[in-house]
């Protein structure tokens, strides 16, 4: 998990210029965890703030832990989103799309403004680190819950 962590934010610090005047280290459990609020989640989420936006990265990092068959509502990103699975198995879905699977290792790239949804199989929990942008003071629209139909 170490590495996949590297690698993301390599990955983010390789195509943006970085502008702080001294490093920065979060430190485990220095933000609190908290629920995910029932009108943006499914089902027990638990998200973990990582990284709040600055000036200099305007980045918005957490883990979210989905509990089997918890998940999303539909949603969308002003600026996109950055998942990268770390345990279990999930999936996750653009609107009129088929829903695929996302495992450990894997790293979805959603662009800006596509409506979809992610969360845990119906059997199995997921985890994974989520990276949005800002844009006008804002990184996120939530919109309404995916049925259980639209789930299965």
């Amino acid at each position: 998990m170490k590495a996949i962590i590297a690698a993301a934010a390599m990955a983010v610090l390789g195509t943006a210029q970085v502008s702080a005047d001294e490093i920065e280290i979060r430190r485990n459990g220095q933000t609190p965890s908290v629920s995910g609020k029932a009108e943006n989640f499914t089902g027990q989420a638990v998200i973990s703030s990582l990284l709040p936006p600055n000036d200099s990265t305007r980045a918005n990092l957490g883990q979210v832990d989905f509990a089997p068959g918890a998940r999303t509502v539909w949603h969308t990103h002003p600026a996109g989103q950055l998942l990268i699975v770390t345990t279990g198995q999930g999936w996750v879905q653009e609107e009129g799309k088929a829903r695929q699977e996302i495992s450990p290792g894997d790293v979805v790239w959603i662009p800006a403004t596509v409506r979809h949804w992610h969360g845990a199989t119906a059997t199995s929990p997921m985890s994974h680190l989520a990276m949005t942008y800002m844009v006008g003071g804002s990184n996120v629209e939530w919109q309404e819950p995916v049925t259980d139909e639209q789930y299965k």
